[in-house]
């Protein structure tokens, strides 16, 4: 990605790691190690003032931290284009209701669901559906927090870390 963005002028990397490939010296005109958070990625805008932002080549992380830069209005008060994945687009794919209406208006089948952030919401989701019940959290890298549940015990214990941390969970 890095290599392919160098024709287009100046490239600025962010990464938390040191030890990628994508740092090497002269991949990118400047490189920042820092975390992918909102915080840092906002204060390196402020600072290099780009034009673009890819997103998609930095996994999970990235992502969220992309939505985050749109919700919160850093990229149009800055006027950083995001090239490739529309943010529109990844919120759809990412937040679990959501997908199930887009898919819905497209006439594709989805699987009865629902989606909860708090646990009582999840259980009587759980309770309705009847068990097994399969869970997925949104915003979650690789399947994390996710799993299937034979019962409120096993539900209750597979959503405890997704609920804690304010994702929403479909079930």
């Amino acid at each position: 990605a890095v290599v392919s963005t160098q024709s287009t002028g100046q490239t600025v990397l962010i990464s938390p790691n040191v030890a990628t490939v994508q740092t090497s010296k002269g991949l990118a005109d400047r490189v920042y190690f820092l975390p992918i958070t909102l915080q840092y990625v906002k204060q390196v805008i402020e600072s290099e003032r780009p034009d673009g932002i890819l997103l998609s080549f930095g996994g999970q992380t990235a992502l969220n931290c992309g939505v985050e830069l749109y919700r919160d209005g850093i990229l149009d008060t800055y006027h950083v284009t995001v090239l490739g994945t529309p943010i529109p687009s990844i919120i759809a794919t990412e937040d679990r209701k959501e997908f199930a209406v887009k898919l819905s208006e497209i006439g594709e089948k989805v699987a009865p669901s629902d989606t909860a952030t708090v646990l009582q919401d999840v259980l009587n989701i759980g309770n309705k559906l009847g068990y097994p019940v399969m869970v997925r959290t949104a915003y979650a890298l690789g399947g994390m927090g996710s799993g299937f549940a034979s019962n409120e015990q096993e539900l209750a214990a597979l959503v405890k870390s997704p609920l804690a941390s304010g994702s929403q969970v479909i079930i």
